[in-house]
């Protein structure tokens, strides 16, 4: 059937399409889009348009990320037809909750350089993926903000969970504030004001954080100075005693070379606070033998690294210091900031735990302790006895002090079993790595870096214990090769790829294979 050339040409564009408004707003679960959603609708309305919002809810994203999406148009010759969903290139104002949630709208192609406004708040609410992976699982934000700075036709970018936690209020207000302040919508501010004081829940902490965002939408961004080390440095503060004593470690610190000392301060810090001083003492005497054999032509890497990986190991996770992170007045003051609760408000705070017979046993005395473990009968009837979930209620003071009193057991620790292995272990790597690195530096320097999958409690620390043993086992084999350092780089990195450890027994039987042949 012929048919004339001119029915197949592109087809006009319908002028009415011209004055929809269309917004899509990517949020979490938890994030108040659908909030946002009520009111910018409810905003539309009072100025007199027809408007449709819709959501299509997901379950794969965190607790659900959503999508919601409003077309707006005022009803001149009938009432409008909307569409359901955001399409392709076809979309006015993105905002999106989350930063990851920009970056989402970007691939799908929502955000346009010729059309599309884009309001993202910087900050992270890590995915499932993100926490799940052994190393460091999270998405590069910059990435995302450059993508958003190329791909938006006008882009809007602050930390509005901030602006509405100081406010008192929740990111969704903050948000209708950065969308109203950036004129991307033909709406007065008093009339998303009204929006906000009809919904009648939570109005004067609303209106704040509204006025924030608000504000900032209008406002270039601030670009603080980087402090310089000297405004870092903390002055040390306590008992005279104490501070007479820290003051020779700081020597001993000043003595070390230049590209060394940053680190190693760090390290001296997180190990007296795990311990005391004389813990510390043993930290800088067993990171002088590092620096000893150090070469400054090589920038003191293996120094750089030995600071780090050293004071990670002494400052290992046991029972004593999960209980004194608990009851530590920072942590209170960080969940009560978290949660938007006032000193007039009560917080519940609920700890769940389930100890094994393994944390229970390495309590006790080295020798009694060895003694329990070397009988798995005996292990198992502890085991039947201790692990159970529990939950503690440690806003209680009997729950509390139970906490208390566990984390101020430090005096005891050096006595403990756990103590005695994780002494001998540390000694053992590093001994390896000093070793490895008197033949061949960079195989030193990755053995270090090897400690990085030892973390963690319970059965935390056993999967990464297991993983670092297998890593161990490959440096081994590869020992004396001109490639050896990057092989062991390639099983640290495949040993943090995966949770089960599939990538590392495959990268292993691959160095047995060619170690064999």
């Amino acid at each position: 059937m012929n048919q004339p050339l001119s029915e197949f040409a592109p087809r006009a564009r319908d002028p009415r399409l011209e004055g929809v408004l269309k917004v899509a707003i990517m949020a979490v679960g938890g994030q108040g889009g659908g909030v946002l959603t009520n009111w910018l609708e409810d905003v539309a309305r009072r100025s007199g348009y027809a408007v449709q919002a819709t959501s299509v809810a997901g379950v794969a994203q965190r607790t659900g990320a959503t999508i919601y999406y409003l077309e707006m148009a005022r009803p001149e010759g009938g009432m409008p037809v909307f569409s359901l969903a955001p399409a392709g290139g076809d979309v006015d104002v993105l905002v999106a909750a989350e930063m990851m949630e920009a970056g989402r709208a970007i691939m799908r192609g929502f955000v346009t350089p010729d059309r599309t406004t884009l309001i993202a708040s910087t900050h992270r609410a890590l995915a499932v993926s993100e926490k799940m992976a052994p190393g460091d699982g999270i998405a590069s934000s910059e990435e995302v903000r450059a993508a958003a700075e190329v791909a938006a036709r006008r882009l809007i970018m602050f930390d509005l969970e901030r602006m509405a936690v100081e406010a008192g209020s929740v990111i969704s207000a903050s948000l209708l504030g950065a969308l109203a302040g950036s004129g991307a919508l033909p709406f007065s501010r008093e009339t998303y004001e009204e929006a906000i004081r009809a919904s009648g829940r939570g109005v004067e902490a609303s209106l704040r954080a509204f006025a924030r965002g608000f504000d900032a939408a209008g406002t270039p961004p601030e670009v603080k100075p980087a402090p310089s080390p000297a405004t870092t440095a903390m002055a040390p503060a306590g008992a005279p005693r104490l501070v007479a004593q820290w003051q020779p470690l700081m020597a001993r610190v000043a003595a070390l070379p230049d590209p060394v000392q940053e680190m190693a301060r760090a390290g001296l810090r997180k190990v007296v606070d795990f311990q005391d001083i004389a813990y510390g003492a043993e930290y800088l005497d067993l990171l002088e033998r590092a620096v000893a054999m150090d070469k400054a032509a090589r920038g003191h890497e293996l120094s750089r690294e030995a600071a780090k990986y050293i004071a990670n190991a002494m400052a290992y996770d046991d029972i004593i210091r999960v209980a004194d992170r608990k009851t530590r007045p920072a942590r209170l003051a960080r969940i009560r900031a978290e949660m938007g609760v006032g000193e007039d408000h009560v917080l519940q705070l609920t700890e769940f735990t389930h100890p094994r017979a393994q944390e229970v046993v390495s309590l006790f005395p080295a020798g009694l302790g060895a003694w329990i473990e070397a009988r798995p009968r005996l292990m198992g009837w502890i085991d039947r006895r201790v692990n159970k979930g529990r939950r503690l209620r440690s806003d209680s003071l009997l729950h509390f002090l139970q906490l208390y009193l566990l984390g101020g057991l430090r005096w005891w620790r050096r006595r403990s079993l756990r103590h005695k292995i994780e002494r001998a272990h540390l000694e053992a790597w590093l001994a390896a790595a000093l070793d490895h690195a008197a033949r061949d530096y960079a195989l030193g320097v990755e053995t270090l870096r090897a400690r990085r999958l030892v973390k963690g409690y319970s059965d935390t620390h056993a999967r990464g214990l297991s993983k670092f043993d297998g890593v161990m086992e490959g440096i081994a084999l590869v020992a004396g090769r001109e490639d050896a350092a990057d092989w062991a780089r390639r099983l640290r990195e495949a040993a943090l790829a995966d949770e089960k450890g599939k990538a590392l027994d495959g990268a292993l039987s691959t160095i047995r294979s060619f170690v064999q042949g």
